[in-house]
């Protein structure tokens, strides 16, 4: 028995040895590592800690409004801010409807692209509730007046117009000045003038086609009428006024159903070809560069941008007005697209910042350059570039009054469907009248559904 408890005390002794030495090994660890306990809490502390969040900004627009060159200023605004925009840009035939879906869902992006006007800002976009004011903003104070006033509701300013309000907006008759010269046609200065030119055209051997109309696109047929309402105004002085007080109406008006029933005849005529309904806008400057066409209603700067996409010179091209009626009036057109920051957006704030970026005399002055359908801004501090003809035009032409999308309520927001209303007319599915009262029709519901006074009384 003492042979079995004696090796069992010396295992027993040898044994809390071993585990005293270890005990006091784990002690002077704990003892030496505070530090580096600490350092690493640190560390964990750093690591765990979020990197700040990069910021994204959604920006929907109809097509061609947003320009190559304000896409290059957005990769210099990320790079500077690390904000980046992303474009998202909608077939124009599209986008109003999407837009209205979008903001009635409250699920609109962070800006959204809009045509600028009072009824636009009100009836289709409903600015106070659901844009953010920038009225404060530094670059209001460098903006054209008449622009301003377009983005402007209730004297509280809504969007950021940067845009060309004449040269863009001046949607006018380009011809080709040799093809004129060739079969001894002079600038028209009246419709007739004008209908006997297209005659003339189609009479020739050259196979060349009158006007380059597109449909396709809903929209640039359009332009035909209220466009000339300077002449409207013309012809009936205080015309604009009496619509917006509800004193008279579009079909009863003698000289707008005689426009459009001009325009019906050069339809007709086929002075647009056989394909108008199926061409795009998009192809314009194409068509008149080939002398396939020798007209098109587009705009003052298209000449330039054919001379850019096709090396035809610029000066090959001349101008007048769009003449139905006779009108001999250019168009002034303040109203234009236009940048509206999503009051529901999470990042309002970075959103500003991108429209004072851009709205940067030195930045203006990029996309002015650096966008051959532009020859001048709506903002002072920018040098323009306008050529000899562009000028000669201006001076030849005056703008007197404003475009009817601008100055009479209820008429923009209807664009695209005045577009299908027209093209019915075009095809005999609809007359001239029926076209005007559908026009009416339309400024009533939405006078209505926006408590017009001058409806409700």
């Amino acid at each position: 028995m003492k042979k079995f408890v004696y090796p069992f005390f010396l295992f027993f002794m040898v044994l809390l040895f071993v585990v005293g030495c270890s005990s006091a090994e784990e002690e002077a660890v704990e003892e030496d590592a505070p530090a580096a306990d600490t350092a690493a809490d640190e560390t964990a502390d750093e690591v765990a800690e979020p990197a700040q969040e990069s910021v994204t900004l959604t920006y929907m627009a109809s097509q061609d409004w947003v320009k190559e060159a304000e896409m290059e200023l957005a990769v210099k605004f990320e790079e500077e801010t690390g904000i980046h925009i992303d474009f998202q840009i909608v077939p124009a035939d599209q986008y109003f409807n999407l837009l209205t879906t979008k903001l009635n869902s409250g699920e609109a992006t962070d800006i959204f692209g809009g045509q600028s006007g009072k009824t636009d800002l009100q009836v289709l976009y409903n600015v106070e509730e659901n844009a953010v004011d920038l009225t404060d903003e530094e670059w209001v104070s460098r903006m054209d007046p008449l622009a301003l006033e377009m983005v402007s509701l209730n004297g509280r300013v809504y969007g950021a117009e940067i845009w060309d309000i004449v040269a863009s907006n001046y949607f006018v008759m380009v011809y080709n000045k040799q093809i004129f010269t060739d079969l001894g046609i002079s600038v028209p200065e009246s419709y007739a003038d004008f209908k006997a030119a297209c005659q003339t055209i189609m009479d020739s051997d050259t196979g060349i086609i009158p006007v380059y109309q597109p449909v396709s696109d809903g929209w640039h047929h359009v332009l035909w009428f209220p466009m000339i309402g300077p002449r409207f105004e013309q012809v009936n002085p205080g015309l604009a006024d009496q619509l917006n007080a509800n004193e008279t109406t579009f079909t009863e008006v003698p000289i707008m159903a005689e426009a459009l029933t001009q325009l019906q005849e050069l339809y007709d005529m086929g002075c647009f070809g056989d394909n108008a309904l199926s061409d795009a806008f998009a192809d314009a400057n194409s068509k008149l560069s080939n002398n396939e066409y020798a007209m098109a209603l587009t705009t003052l700067t298209a000449p330039v941008s054919i001379e850019s996409e096709y090396g035809i010179a610029a000066d090959t091209f001349g101008f007048f007005p769009i003449p139905l009626v006779d009108n001999q009036l250019a168009p002034a057109h303040p109203a234009g697209p236009s940048k509206f920051i999503y009051s529901g957006s999470e990042h309002i704030e970075e959103a500003k910042q991108y429209l004072a970026f851009l709205m940067e005399p030195e930045n203006l002055q990029y996309l002015l350059d650096n966008t051959d359908a532009f020859a001048d801004l709506n903002f002072s501090g920018v040098t323009p570039k306008w050529t000899p003809e562009q000028q000669e035009f201006l001076d030849t032409y005056p703008a007197e009054s404003i475009v009817y999308q601008d100055v009479v309520n209820y008429v923009n927001p209807q664009w695209m469907d005045m577009g299908r209303d027209l093209e019915s007319m075009f095809i005999g599915v609809m007359t001239v009248d029926e076209v005007l009262q559908s026009i009416d029709q339309r400024r009533m519901e939405m006078a209505t559904t926006a408590s017009d006074p001058a409806w409700s009384e």
